[in-house]
C-alpha cells in the first residue's frame, strides 16, 4: 500500500533505558514517530495523513519564510513560488513534499536521499540526504548537501520536530532556551530586528512552564555547552528530551499549538534547530554559499534523560 507520507522506515535498538523506535517517512524525510519503551518523545501522526503542521520535516535549502518569495543576488531578481498565500511568503524550503529515496538502512539506521532540481526562483542543483540513527540516549540526524551546479549556491537547513514526553501534558512542561536574542516580527512573521533577551519575556534561558507560552517565535545567538546547543523540555518528574546540536545551527524557532491532532486541549510545541532565520535569503544572516562541488555535513537530534 502507498501512503501519503510515503515509504515507512521503522528503525529500532535496544538501550540501557529500553526499546529505542522511530518511524522515519519516505515523505520529507519526516520523523513521524520516537518512543522508548513505548513512551512517546515527539507528537506522531498517522501515515495515512500529511504531516501536521510539518511536523518532523526537513527543511532545505531554506528553512521558515522568505518575504513575497523574492530575493536577489548580483543584481538578478529570484521569484519563488508563493507556498504560504496566506501571508504571501515562500515557506520551508523545496522539499516539504517531494519523497526521499532510500540510500542505505540498518535496524537502527536510514540514509535517505532527494536532489533539489532547478526550479522557479532557484536555478541551482543540489544533492541533499538525510541519515538517521538511533543512538543509546536518543536520535541523531545527519544532513548532508552537496553542489552539483556550475555557480554558487545558498543554503540553510532547519527541521521541524514537536516534542512531547509520553502522556504529561507538555503544558506542564518546562521549556529552557540556550539563545540569547529574540527576532521581532511583522504581521507576516518576518524579521524587523533582533534584540538580546535580556530583561524582557522572552529571556528563556532559566526554564518556563509551557503552559505560559503561546509561541511562534525565533531566537538567534544559539550558543553551546561542551561544543553543543541544547534546547530542554523538562516533566514535574524531572525526565527530559531535548534538541540538541553542533554551533552551526545558531537559531531556533519554538512553535505551539492547541490544536495538534489528536492533541485538542493541550499544547504540542515544535522545537526547530535552523542554521539561518527567516528571510536569510535577502538579510544574509547564516546563510552558507556552497561552492560547486562543495559538500556540508550538519548534525542535530532528540535526547532524552532521566528515564
Amino acid at each position: 500500500m502507498t501512503f501519503p507520507t510515503g515509504e515507512q522506515y521503522e528503525l529500532s535498538t535496544r538501550t540501557a533505558s529500553g526499546e529505542l523506535r522511530a518511524t522515519i517517512t519516505g515523505l520529507a524525510a519526516a520523523i513521524r514517530q520516537l518512543s522508548l519503551d513505548g513512551v512517546d518523545l515527539v507528537e506522531t501522526y498517522g501515515e495515512e495523513s500529511s504531516p501536521p503542521y510539518g511536523a518532523g520535516i526537513v527543511l532545505v535549502p531554506w528553512p521558515n519564510r522568505i518575504r513575497d518569495g523574492r530575493w536577489e543576488h548580483e543584481g538578478v531578481e529570484r521569484q519563488l513560488d508563493i507556498t504560504e498565500p496566506k501571508l504571501n511568503n515562500a515557506i520551508h524550503g523545496l522539499l516539504r513534499y517531494t519523497e526521499y529515496r532510500e540510500v542505505d538502512r540498518t535496524q537502527d539506521s536510514v540514509t535517505l536521499a532527494a536532489t533539489v532540481y532547478p526550479q522557479h526562483g532557484y536555478p541551482y542543483l543540489l544533492e541533499t540526504a538525510v541519515h538517521y540513527e538511533l543512538v543509546s540516549d536518543g536520535l541523531k540526524v545527519t544532513h548532508y548537501l552537496r553542489n552539483l551546479g556550475h555557480e554558487s549556491a545558498p543554503v540553510a537547513v532547519g527541521t521541524h520536530p514537536f516534542l512531547r514526553i509520553g502522556d504529561v501534558p507538555t503544558d506542564t512542561l518546562t521549556l529552557q532556551l540556550s539563545a540569547a536574542s529574540h527576532i521581532e516580527v511583522d504581521d507576516r512573521l518576518l524579521p524587523t530586528s533582533e534584540v538580546p533577551v535580556e530583561g524582557t519575556e522572552w529571556d528563556l534561558r532559566d526554564p518556563r512552564r509551557v503552559s505560559e507560552l503561546q509561541l511562534d517565535d525565533a531566537w538567534g545567538e544559539a550558543f553551546a555547552t561542551d561544543g553543543e546547543v541544547v534546547h530542554t523540555l523538562t516533566a514535574p518528574d524531572g525526565r527530559t528530551v531535548s534538541m540538541w546540536s553542533e554551533p552551526e545551527f545558531g537559531f531556533v524557532q519554538v512553535f505551539t499549538t492547541r490544536q495538534f491532532p489528536g492533541r485538542e486541549g493541550d499544547a504540542a510545541i515544535a522545537i526547530e534547530p535552523m542554521t539561518a532565520p527567516a528571510d536569510a535569503f535577502n538579510s544574509g544572516k547564516g546563510l552558507r554559499w556552497l561552492a560547486p562541488g562543495d559538500e556540508w555535513e550538519i548534525s542535530w537530534g532528540i535526547r532524552f534523560g532521566g528515564f
